[in-house]
């Protein structure tokens, strides 16, 4: 075997990387290793990598790892090594403040001399709770409503329906298909109660049934990404305005008693 090639990964892992930074360093620049959706890495996997990253400041190695994840990620990082939160920085990247939020539908409008009323800015900030994503969809469907400049209240009234349409098509249907059907009653219990977060009783009295029981489907969301606990006991949805979707995709109360 080679160097990297071992079968084991936390060798292998450490091996590379410290071979990557000394390349880095003599041509005198850095590697930077970006990974999204870092919270689905399993456990041993991100212990064998954040061991490697560890080699690598310890050697004062050029190497840095960016990485994106869901709220969960410090706790399933400490989990893997319990040195990691001295190792790495977390910081929160939540939603966009309402003027960021407005300056990013504004000023690509404007870019292309198009103008959007105060009025219809805000609604798109309200509806969108300043979600990146959502941004851009209210924002795409907002211009393809509007037949000419300013867009209006009128044109985003129009926007929130196809953009609702659509995520409920993609976006959260994607993730509504990956979960069983307890998973399902559960998100839809969660739903009834409004956006959040719940309490894990509030959750387990909608269903009738006992917190303890719930406990093993509330941690297969989690380790879905589906929802995320803020605090001990408190459950919340991962993205804005899913309740709202679960409410549309399971109507009526059917789900109470499945």
């Amino acid at each position: 075997p080679g160097l990297t090639d071992n079968g084991n990964l936390e060798q292998d892992l450490q091996a590379l990387l410290v071979v990557a930074g000394e390349a880095a360093s003599e041509a005198a620049t850095a590697l930077v290793v970006f990974v999204d959706e870092l919270q689905y890495v399993q456990e041993d996997e991100l212990a064998s990598l954040i061991t490697a990253l560890h080699r690598i400041a310890q050697r004062k190695l050029p190497v840095v790892l960016v990485g994106a994840g869901l709220p969960q990620l410090r706790a399933r990082m400490g989990r893997a090594k319990s040195y990691a939160e001295r190792l790495f920085d977390f910081p929160d990247v939540g939603p966009l403040p309402p003027e960021a939020s407005r300056y990013a539908i504004e000023k690509p409008a404007r870019d292309e001399g198009v103008e959007i009323t105060a009025d219809a800015l805000d609604r798109i900030v309200t509806e969108t709770q300043g979600y990146p994503y959502f941004l851009q969809e209210w924002g795409k469907h907002a211009w393809d409503a509007a037949d000419e400049s300013p867009i209006d209240l009128d044109d985003v009234e129009t926007a929130s329906l196809t953009a609702v349409a659509a995520l409920d098509a993609s976006f959260f249907r994607v993730r509504f298909d990956r979960l069983t059907p307890l998973e399902k009653r559960y998100l839809r219990a969660m739903a009834e109660l409004g956006a959040g977060p719940h309490r894990s009783g509030e959750i387990s009295d909608e269903l009738g049934r006992a917190v303890t029981s719930l406990a093993p489907t509330r941690n297969q969301l989690i380790a879905k990404g589906m929802v995320w606990s803020p605090g001990h006991g408190d459950t919340s949805f991962t993205v804005p305005l899913f309740d709202g979707f679960m409410r549309r995709i399971i109507p009526g109360e059917e789900w109470k008693s499945g």
